[in-house]
């Protein structure tokens, strides 16, 4: 009997992201896909919230052909925007993997990249102005799909990201089926998931906590620039 294709898909890893940005998609993906959790090496890499993940697959055995690239989004991407080693690995699979994908603030380290030039898409609310220094778009939505990058936007997105990816790969009833199984029907205690249902205080107070990470991964689209990552010249 043929044993079904499973796709691949590599998922970035590097110290300082967030666990849901990573848990999240890997838990719709893991039963349907060949999953890698890629890294420089295969040492243990810490989370923003101090929880080791372990790494499957270091960058140089990664599978050079792809069907979904994926980028987490963290409290230190700045610093994985700015390396050279990552934003080359990032390059050199995203020119061929069939989807390039983000959640949260992962997409601007796929900006860094050069691979949201000229798309549309979506990240954190507290930094959807920073998709403008690597030329993309921002585009409203919990998950946004231009041509072949799909992106999700902040943290618990993850979850509807990933269903719409598997759509995408396997059909439908596979997303659904994978709903069903993590018993994805959310009902939240407050309504308080964004800015204009929070209201202003409280939105203020999450923007001042995010705007150090702003101003970092503004300084870095502003170095970068000058090497020819991230905007064009």
């Amino acid at each position: 009997m043929t044993t079904p294709y499973r796709p691949k898909v590599a998922m970035l890893l590097y110290p300082g992201l967030t666990l849901l940005d990573l848990v999240a998609p890997h838990a719709a993906f893991a039963h349907t896909t060949e999953t890698h959790l890629v890294w420089k090496t295969t040492d243990p890499v810490r989370s923003d919230s101090d929880v080791a993940v372990h790494p499957t697959t270091a960058f140089a055995d990664c599978p050079p052909d792809l069907d979904v690239l994926f980028v987490p989004g963290g409290l230190h991407q700045a610093a994985t925007a700015a390396d050279e080693e990552v934003l080359e690995f990032l390059a050199d699979r995203g020119a061929r993997a069939r989807y390039v994908t983000s959640v949260c603030g992962g997409s601007l380290i796929l900006g860094a990249a050069g691979l949201l030039r000229g798309y549309r898409a979506t990240t954190h609310w507290s930094g959807t102005d920073a998709l403008a220094l690597f030329d993309a778009e921002y585009a409203e939505g919990r998950v946004v799909v231009d041509r072949n990058r799909i992106t999700g936007g902040g943290v618990t997105a993850g979850l509807d990201f990933a269903l719409v990816v598997l759509a995408q790969l396997m059909g439908e009833d596979v997303a659904k089926l994978t709903q069903l199984m993590l018993e994805y029907a959310p009902a939240p205690p407050f309504d308080a998931g964004t800015p204009e249902t929070a209201g202003p205080e409280l939105t203020d107070m999450a923007r001042a906590g995010n705007k150090a990470v702003n101003d970092e991964m503004a300084a870095v689209a502003e170095k970068l620039a000058s090497k020819g990552w991230g905007r064009a010249a």
